[in-house]
């Protein structure tokens, strides 16, 4: 009998996942080995507490992945020492369990070794040793290395973009810190519904309404074609106990009000499948808004000057779309943050270019000013 439908998707999600990293690193990697090992190397659990009994009872002796058995109850074994990581970013909820869970039974398969990265951003009481039970559980699953990574966060873009900044540095320093080659997130279709609804409702346009890309740098994304649901049903039908964050249910959160009240009044008034449209509208936006990025890397080439500046007059000449692209690449290079950087200030420096009636200097987020000089457009740091 095979495994749970929910099971062998997210299985099947992760295995292409993995495979065209395998083939995009190009690398050379070291094939299972034959007869099981104990588990070598590693960094210790900082702070690892004793795993509640109830907690040691639901998850027993039972290992996956690297280690010698999964709960299939077929005999796994391990990739070799030193073959390649993948990092699993798992916070305890169902999608990064369901997750993890199937990165480790599926990537010795082909020599990667699975370890994982839980973050406690200390914004809750007792959360170091929700972040610890949590490290502790992984490893019991299998997994190694697995940390606990506390963090500061801090009070920049609102308590969600500050979390979110926080936990993506934690997990940058340990995928460096480890070698890993890549590092896996559990957002689903779900998440990325939510993603294109909020950025809609911000009005950023149309790289926000693409939502989250499968892959960017070092992270990847294998469950975006997945319904939250399923995760769920993996985690239950293999006996995983999970954790559901309060925050994710707090109305105070903008994200937690889009998938608890937003999402239910389009899906009862619009009917069944807004959630899965709203994840192709963020891929059909994908494809278009890269295409423009490439037109906009390829066009800036052309009408930056010696000096850097922009040549305003072939600026005007381009499409808006391609043009706002231009100006946006231009203040990001000067010290713009990206998450600070919106439509209205892209507008206002388009002024430059198509309205142009002697106005000032403009004062862009992170203390950068964009100025019509001479026929070109230059940005520069305040005070530089």
């Amino acid at each position: 009998m095979g495994p749970h439908p929910a099971v062998a998707a997210i299985r099947l999600a992760v295995r292409r996942t993995l495979t065209d990293l395998v083939a995009e690193v190009g690398s050379t990697f070291t094939a299972p080995a034959r007869e099981p090992r104990e588990r070598t190397g590693g960094v210790p659990l900082p702070a690892a507490a004793p795993l509640p009994a109830a907690l040691s009872a639901a998850v027993g002796t039972t290992l996956i992945g690297n280690a010698h058995r999964h709960p299939s109850g077929l005999p796994r074994t391990p990739a070799a020492p030193g073959s390649p990581l993948v990092l699993v970013a798992v916070s305890g909820g169902a999608d990064s369990m369901a997750l993890a869970i199937a990165a480790a039974f599926e990537a010795p398969k082909i020599g990667l070794r699975v370890g994982a990265v839980t973050v406690d951003h200390g914004l809750q009481a007792g959360s170091a040793d929700r972040a610890a039970q949590v490290a502790g559980r992984l490893s019991e699953l299998g997994l190694d290395p697995v940390e606990a990574v506390a963090v500061r966060v801090g009070r920049e873009g609102g308590p969600e973009a500050a979390a979110r900044d926080a936990r993506y540095a934690a997990l940058d320093e340990a995928a460096e810190r480890h070698g890993a080659v890549a590092v896996l997130l559990g957002h689903t279709r779900d998440d990325q519904a939510e993603t294109v609804l909020l950025g809609l409702a911000r009005g950023s346009g149309a790289r926000s309404l693409a939502g989250m890309p499968a892959q960017k740098g070092r992270y990847r994304r294998p469950l975006l074609e997945l319904d939250r649901a399923a995760t769920r049903q993996a985690c239950s039908a293999q006996a995983i106990p999970v954790w559901d964050d309060p925050h994710n249910c707090d109305p105070a959160y903008t994200r937690s009000r889009v998938r608890h009240e937003v999402l239910p009044v389009l899906e009862k008034h619009l009917g069944g499948g807004v959630v899965e449209a709203l994840a192709r509208t963020a891929r059909l936006f994908r494809d278009d808004a890269d295409a423009l990025d490439q037109w906009a890397a390829l066009a800036e080439r052309d009408i930056r000057t010696g000096e850097g500046a922009l040549d305003a007059v072939k600026l005007a000449e381009l499409p808006p779309a391609v043009r706002r692209r231009v100006l946006r690449r231009a203040a990001l290079r000067a010290g713009c943050p990206a998450g600070d950087l919106f439509a209205r200030h892209l507008e206002t420096i388009d002024l430059l270019v198509t309205g142009w009636r002697g106005q000032g200097p403009l004062h862009l987020p992170g203390g950068v000013e964009a100025t019509r000089r001479c026929g070109t457009l230059v940005f520069r740091r305040q005070g530089d």
